[in-house]
């Protein structure tokens, strides 16, 4: 048996400051593009104020995420954070600790081996600037 790899970037630009974008469709294409059927799937966000997660598509539960992080380390006033004296974006780099950096899926016949209602998401933290995730399969 020998391992297979492969790798694919997504790129995003968020017009906004924060945006969810369900990239389920995305990463299954990426483990059909590889030809992979058995393995595992890491989807993880390059960037420090971005993340990837996994929990249902479900649009009162989106505004619910944005309300909690909003809550915990609200965007403004600006001078309540110590890093932000060069960049007016503390409060994405502590969301996104929260959030989480990326997620590992199995694969199984060459499809997400998910639990009901699962999907991934990418989410941005501080955009209006290209972004961008990277899925990596490793597998047979």
């Amino acid at each position: 048996m020998k391992l297979k790899s492969y790798r694919k970037e997504l790129y995003f630009n968020i017009p906004s400051r924060r945006g969810l974008v369900n990239i389920t469709p995305q990463v299954q294409q990426a483990i059909r593009d590889s030809g992979i059927k058995e393995g595992l799937v890491l989807i993880n966000a390059m960037n420090i104020t971005a993340s990837v997660f996994i929990n249902d598509d479900e649009s009162g539960l989106h505004q619910d995420f944005e309300t909690w992080l909003e809550g915990l380390a609200p965007e403004k006033p600006y001078s309540r954070y110590h890093h932000n004296g060069f960049e007016d974006n503390a409060d994405a780099h502590l969301k996104r600790s929260v959030m989480g950096r990326e997620t590992v899926v199995a694969v199984t016949d060459g499809k997400l081996d998910f639990g009901t209602w699962e999907q991934i998401f990418y989410y941005e933290f501080d955009g209006k600037r290209q972004k961008h995730v990277l899925i990596k399969i490793i597998g047979e």
